[in-house]
């Protein structure tokens, strides 16, 4: 027999807004209520989050079938069951579906619960939504068209409470915004382990603040800014600087270490003004640390290369692109494989990487290694590889052993004069330790890159080459999912895609042949890896797909949903704990009569 069935979730019938629907057990209501089509209002749920249920904007009807003597639900004339209204409303938050159970989302009672909730969200918020840092994305300024009242019956004064307030260097608070839904305080809690939020005060004079001698500047503050629903909390960073229904979205990842992120990359007019998390449960969840999403503006840097330059008359002498390449070739051509090296980056996309094994294979290239990165992770996101495609880099360049196992060598080989010509590709050679004097004695040294460093100038080619967010392409996070890079902003001067440098580098000493786009070269390499086998950028989609089997990659750290379900746990046995203390003097009243 097959096990599928043993395995199938259990589903219960409820019925929402008068349709009968089936739902696994264990789905909250506000969840079965938006997948049967009647969004349900929210302000303190969040779905990555555990449900304290204190904002009330999720009131529902809810009901259960009447039943008659046999026990059994008694059914109207249509059939189906008569449905017993509870006569007060009840959140939806906090409160999973059961077997008959049926919801009302838009009776006048829930409407008239929905305006009260507003109506006291709106007494002591400031009216000042045009100057609001979060105008454009508010749901309270959403909910308050949709499910409010337009005019107001409060007189009195409004309760005044502080404005900019630094809890901590990337997040300033606006307190007489916040309605006190306390997503900001159960994130810090539940994901990022470090319970610093609170409030204080009590009535219209409860604020949120940080407890006593503590600051919010963990590693991801910034997902408060991301989950608070209103213009409360703030990102220093982006505060003011650009209003978001200007931004253009593109669906991007994250390239500050191997986790790769999914984010949206929100820019103007060729400028980035900020990264935020996109939805990915199979990689990050909801989050994203703050390391990874503040990281993009060494795109901006004055260091910037902007021009191809050869060095002619001992000085470096900008050129346009057909005479660089040309000139980087003819310097290429005139060694030999074991005279050549070449030093790539776990920062290069796939397609780059195929590019230069290709340029490797063609000239013989026997030097080839990448330089790795490890630094401190946590056990939520950061990992300890900050280099975005180290898989990607074992599969395409065939390494058998450790990425930068070669590196030393290769130095060593610079400094004994046995590689004349080096490639280094998004690298900075001063890292292995080879001196300034060394490199300037290299008849060929030619640098692809973002960024000036101390060994631009001994360069003998130099070539602009192009940033995470000016670029398409594909990398292979830490667990073995192939994802998708996306082009957010064009690069500035005349820096060109790495895919198209590589291209015609391979092109100019012979060894390759017509490769007009960026999918053409993910071509090649789903015929020639097999683990890209069938597959086209179109196919990785936005949430990428795994190729690797997760037995060949490190273990797992807990999901979210496993964290949360944890947190769920000891609350609810906590609440149990406190009703049987409520309980007890009762109990023991009872026995005494």
């Amino acid at each position: 027999m097959s096990d599928s069935t043993d395995t199938a979730p259990l589903l219960s019938n409820v019925q929402v807004d008068g349709v009968w629907h089936q739902f696994p057990k264990g789905t909250r209501v506000i969840e079965a209520c938006e997948k049967a089509g009647s969004y349900v209002p929210r302000y303190c749920y969040h779905k990555k989050l555990s449900s304290p249920g204190n904002c009330r904007m999720c009131l529902i009807e809810m009901g259960f079938p009447r039943l008659g003597p046999d026990r059994k639900p008694e059914l109207g004339a249509d059939g189906k069951p008569i449905i017993n209204w509870m006569p007060r409303p009840q959140i939806s938050c906090a409160q999973d579906v059961a077997e008959g159970m049926a919801v009302r989302t838009n009776s006048p009672l829930v409407k008239e619960c929905q305006r009260g909730v507003m109506e006291f969200l709106l007494i002591n918020h400031p009216l000042d939504c045009p100057i609001c840092d979060q105008a454009g994305e508010c749901r309270l300024q959403e909910f308050s068209v949709d499910y409010g009242d337009s005019k107001s019956r409060f007189l009195e004064n409004k309760v005044k409470k502080p404005k900019n307030v630094v809890l901590g260097p990337r997040v300033t608070l606006d307190d007489e915004r916040c309605i006190l839904c306390s997503r900001c305080i159960r994130f810090c809690q539940e994901i990022a382990h470090d319970d610093v939020l609170g409030f204080v005060d009590r009535g219209s004079y409860t604020v949120l603040t940080a407890h006593p001698g503590k600051r919010l500047e963990n590693n991801y503050s910034l997902n408060t800014v991301d989950i608070c629903p209103v213009g409360a909390l703030t990102s220093t960073d982006f505060r003011f600087k650009m209003r978001v229904w200007f931004l253009k979205e593109t669906k991007s990842i994250c390239t500050s270490c191997a986790t790769g992120c999914n984010t949206i990359i929100g820019t103007r007019e060729d400028v980035i003004y900020r990264q935020t998390p996109r939805e990915n449960d199979h990689v990050n969840s909801c989050w994203m640390c703050d390391y990874g999403r503040l990281n993009f503006y060494y795109l901006q840097s004055d260091q910037r290369l902007l021009e191809p330059q050869i060095r002619s008359e001992g000085k470096l002498v900008p050129t346009d692109w057909p005479s660089a390449i040309a000139q980087a070739a003819l310097q290429l051509k005139q060694f030999s494989g074991p005279e050549i090296g070449i030093i790539a980056s776990g920062r290069m996309t796939n397609e780059e990487l195929w590019l230069t094994s290709q340029l490797a294979k063609s000239l013989g290239v026997q030097w080839i290694d990448i330089v790795p990165r490890r630094e401190p992770g946590d056990d939520i996101l950061l990992s300890e590889d900050r280099n975005p495609n180290t898989n990607g880099a074992r599969l395409i360049l065939g390494s058998t052993s450790e990425p930068g196992a070669k590196l030393m060598a290769i130095a060593d080989a610079v400094k004994s004069g046995q590689v004349k010509a080096l490639v280094i590709l998004k690298e900075n050679t001063m890292h292995l330790g080879i001196p300034v004097e060394q490199l300037a004695q290299l008849p060929a040294f030619i640098m692809v890159n973002i960024l000036s460093n101390e060994a631009t100038e001994k360069a003998t080619v130099v070539l602009p080459a192009c940033g995470f967010a000016e670029k398409r392409g594909s990398m292979i996070n830490g667990r073995g999912r192939l994802q998708r890079l996306n082009r957010g902003v064009r690069p500035p001067g005349n820096a060109r895609d790495d895919w198209e440098i590589l291209r015609d580098l391979l092109q100019a000493v012979g060894g390759g042949d017509s490769l007009l786009s960026i999918d053409d070269v993910f071509r090649r390499i789903s015929e020639t890896v097999p683990q890209f086998a069938g597959l086209t950028l179109s196919k990785i989609g936005d949430l990428g797909v795994h190729i690797l089997q997760m037995e060949e990659l490190p273990p797992m750290h807990p999901s979210d949903e496993e964290k949360i379900e944890q947190a769920v746990a000891i609350q609810t046995t906590r609440r149990a704990i406190r009703q049987q203390l409520h309980d007890a003097p009762k109990a023991a009243a009872v026995g005494t009569h």
